[in-house]
């Protein structure tokens, strides 16, 4: 696995060391090991699966807080994502900034968010789906969102917004 830290401290684009041959190829997607020698959180409690029937629907910005903050890696493996993180951390000299990373089952890279991140994205086209693993269990009493649109951050959207909840839209601004 090939770990490329970001902008942003402790945020990394993964990648999978592709072996191939007259079969096709072998990617290892996820190890622990690799994860702790990178001095990345290990800890995997949940996989989720999110599934976005059109093009520009939004998910985000989530974050759950202490004593529950969760690391998440994320992959998409149908369609086409705009994959966002934002820095929360107190003290982090990044606070507050972003920045974003497409993942296509084609290019097959992930990414990695520590905890202290919100996370968002939207869908680049219909019928995509994402597949993500998380370091804690969902917290109904820690979760937590900032809109998506917050002039503070800056969020460039590729696309306009087609789909959102109302949970997400209802979000305060920081």
């Amino acid at each position: 696995m090939l770990f490329k830290e970001t902008k942003l401290k402790g945020v990394f684009v993964v990648e999978p060391e592709i072996i191939t041959d007259e079969r096709g190829f072998f990617a290892c997607s996820w190890s622990a090991l690799e994860f702790e020698k990178h001095g990345l959180n290990p800890r995997l409690m949940q996989c989720n699966i999110s599934f976005n029937t059109k093009r520009g629907t939004l998910r985000g910005m989530h974050f759950q807080q202490q004593p529950h903050e969760e690391a998440k890696l994320v992959r998409c493996t149908r369609g086409a994502i705009y994959d966002v993180a934002i820095d929360l951390r107190p003290g982090s000299p990044s606070r507050y900034q972003w920045l974003a990373v497409e993942l296509t089952p084609d290019n097959r890279s992930m990414l990695y968010l520590p905890e202290g991140f919100a996370h968002g994205y939207q869908a680049l086209a219909d019928e995509t789906e994402i597949f993500y693993q998380i370091s804690e269990s969902y917290h109904l009493e820690s979760a937590r969102g900032l809109r998506w649109d917050d002039p503070r951050v800056g969020i460039e959207w590729p696309l306009p917004v087609t789909e959102i909840s109302e949970r997400d839209r209802g979000f305060s601004f920081l």
